[in-house]
């Protein structure tokens, strides 16, 4: 059986098609050289165990690694001290085979329950006669840490790690401590005395930061699908496969696999694509993600359910979606902070921004939906007249633009400025979704957000539309949003745009005309 590309759980080399990460487990290596402790933190699904589980491999020559998953120890392991050592105990003469036999002996009396009264003292002194006779570090390495990051034996145990680490010069300690997570175990606090309410202190702030860019690059996946294209020679153009990849999910490492998994698995053999030579095109990639967008994952299922836990999210991600905002990094905001935890946003030249398209749209998807149960009225119109914005397989964006202005003028013309103005982009976006579900899917681009300019890009059987939407302040604020679109439709190799006008002038024309603009076309609307 040849390889496949992998979405559950870990990949394995021989198994799965793989980025190679080589450049990154050598730049953790560096870390685990310096003998320092840190934590993997990063979203769900970020090739976390991955990466620990290669990096085992990568060490394995000069150091002893302990690699356990704390998601294999059950509740009850945390319930108290001594359940925990007898765990924790028993995981480690389970995974590492050269272990001493006088330090085996005194593990397996943990594990077996033959040591009375066992805890993390003794656990930990044991650990370090390890260390102190092992002519190799040990590198302990702990997956899904975060896991048990409610339970009070998970701090203390926490806390003994530290002072491990602090007293590393005096006494024989463990080269470097990983763990893996999802939530920032490093702002985990702990009362420093049970009875003592206010004082409270991080187990884990001897952590170092970990600055391993763990996406994948335009490169790291042209070389998967170069693999992938060795086995099969679908003639692809792998380059630009790759960039389109990237360009959906800015190198979310599942979103890329799962992608790939479609085309490969589902989309090759159907009667549009009845090859892989057929399937790994612009055309199929496109496939790809609308299928992608339409299911039902357990990734996007975790990213709405943070929305529902965290509700100080939904500011954030409304502002980026809709408002236009741009927001500074503030490594000192809660909700950032959450939202860059959970995957939500990036930071790039200091400012936030979501983390790629698919998540952007689904996002979208959401927060429309939403939106529609309380302003139905534009969406059903949306559905209503349909049928009239597809001639041919193509998407009439004029007609869309001009049955936009009439009904958006019908149904909120009286309202208040400020009602429009903060709503303006939602309502388009509202009457567009039902005329492109199923088929097309949009995304706003990242570099023209704005509060005066959002341009929208639409994806439809294989076209691109781009339609730029803009609060009116004055001619000279129009003609240069035409100027920018006439670039932005160069990037897109389009001669024709669209633009969508907010124009809150009591004196204001509203409608929509064609304005030529050296070689382009731009179909201005206005409401």
């Amino acid at each position: 059986m040849g390889k496949v590309f992998n979405v559950n759980a870990n990949c394995i080399p021989k198994l799965h098609y793989m980025v190679d990460i080589t450049d990154r487990l050598a730049q953790i290596r560096k870390m685990v050289d310096a003998g320092q402790y840190f934590t993997i933190n990063r979203a769900r699904q970020y090739g976390k165990t991955t990466t620990l589980k290669a990096l085992a491999l990568f060490l394995k020559d000069e150091y002893i690694v302990a690699s356990l998953d704390f998601q294999k120890m059950s509740h009850a392991n945390f319930e108290s001290e001594q359940a925990f050592v007898t765990a924790f105990a028993g995981e480690l003469t389970d995974r590492v085979e050269n272990i001493p036999e006088n330090i085996r002996e005194k593990l397996e009396a943990f594990a077996d329950g033959k040591e009375k009264n066992p805890n993390l003292l003794t656990l930990f002194r044991t650990i370090s006669k390890w260390c102190g006779q092992s002519d190799k570090g040990i590198v302990l390495m702990i997956d899904e840490a975060d896991s048990a990051s409610n339970n009070q034996v998970f701090l203390d145990f926490l806390s003994q790690l530290r002072s491990a680490y602090i007293d590393r010069d005096i006494k024989p300690s463990l080269q470097s401590v990983i763990l893996t997570s999802v939530y920032d175990i490093r702002n985990i606090k702990r009362k420093i005395r049970p009875q003592e309410e206010h004082r409270m202190n991080s187990p884990w702030n001897i952590a170092a930061d970990f600055p391993v860019d763990m996406s994948f690059t335009i490169q790291d996946i042209a070389g998967m699908l170069k693999e992938y294209e060795t086995d099969y020679h679908t003639g692809m153009n792998i380059c630009e496969i790759a960039t389109l990849l990237y360009h959906y999910t800015s190198g979310y490492p599942y979103l890329v696999s799962r992608l790939c998994k479609f085309i490969d698995e589902q989309i090759a053999g159907m009667a549009a694509f009845p090859d892989r030579h057929s399937a790994w095109t612009k055309n199929g990639v496109l496939e790809a993600v609308k299928r992608l967008l339409e299911e039902q994952d357990p990734l996007f299922e975790s990213l709405i359910g943070k929305l529902y836990d965290y509700p100080e999210l939904n500011d954030v991600i409304s502002a980026l979606l809709f408002q236009g905002h741009r927001i500074a990094y503030n490594p000192d905001d809660r909700a950032v902070q959450n939202a860059r935890m959970f995957g939500f946003i990036k930071v790039k030249d200091s400012s936030i921004m979501l983390s790629n398209r698919i998540f952007e749209t689904r996002l979208y998807n959401f927060y429309l939906l939403k939106f529609s149960e309380q302003n139905s009225s534009i969406y059903d119109e949306g559905i209503r007249q349909k049928n009239q914005f597809v001639i041919n397989g193509h998407l009439n964006m004029r007609r869309i633009l001009e049955k936009f202005v009439d009904t958006f003028d019908f149904l909120y013309g009286e309202q208040k400025e400020t009602f429009r103005e903060e709503s303006g982009r939602k309502y388009f976006m509202l009457f567009l979704k039902p005329i492109i579900n199923g088929t097309g899917n949009c995304y706003v681009e990242p570099e023209t957000r704005n509060r005066e300019r959002m341009d929208l890009v639409i994806d439809y059987l294989g076209e691109q539309y781009v339609c730029e939407l803009k609060i009116w302040h004055g001619n000279a604020y129009r003609e240069r949003g035409e100027k920018q679109l006439s670039d932005y439709l160069d990037y897109f190799h389009l001669k024709k745009g669209y633009m969508l006008s907010f124009n809150f002038n009591r004196k204001k024309e509203i409608g929509v005309k064609e304005i030529v603009l050296g070689d382009k076309l731009l179909i201005e609307a206005t409401v």
